[in-house]
């Protein structure tokens, strides 16, 4: 089994609601193609580099998958048609890192900070 880390943003005006819907779509074609979701993150809403589709943001979710190969192509040609996403990209790993969420709030980083502090 490969190991998989699989972004996709969608367009800035899709509702939560949708958003739950595309994780769910998503989520069912790799179950479809025998792999499986280890882990999934919704980053929120965040700035382009550049306009895309006449996009200055993107409301961004991320996959960590275990499966074959079919199981990206799958993905990759279902999301190619799908007219709410402005990109996605696939980018196979040796390891999951599972511990490290790095687009969580500032503020929901120092109190983890501050508990570590505290705790030794």
């Amino acid at each position: 089994m490969n190991l998989y880390e699989h972004t996709i943003i969608a367009r800035q005006d899709t509702s939560p609601s949708e958003l739950r819907q595309l994780t769910e779509k998503y989520s069912k074609i790799v179950e479809k193609n025998e792999g499986e979701v280890v882990k999934t993150e919704n980053w929120g809403l965040l700035n382009l580099a550049f306009l895309i589709k006449k996009n200055k943001k993107g409301s961004y979710i991320h996959f960590k998958i275990k499966g074959k190969s079919k199981v990206v192509e799958e993905l990759e040609k279902n999301e190619s048609i799908d007219k709410k996403l402005l990109r996605y990209l696939t980018v196979k790993v040796k390891n999951f890192d599972l511990d490290t969420n790095y687009f969580s709030k500032k503020d929901d980083n120092e109190k983890f900070e501050k508990k570590e502090k505290n705790t030794n």
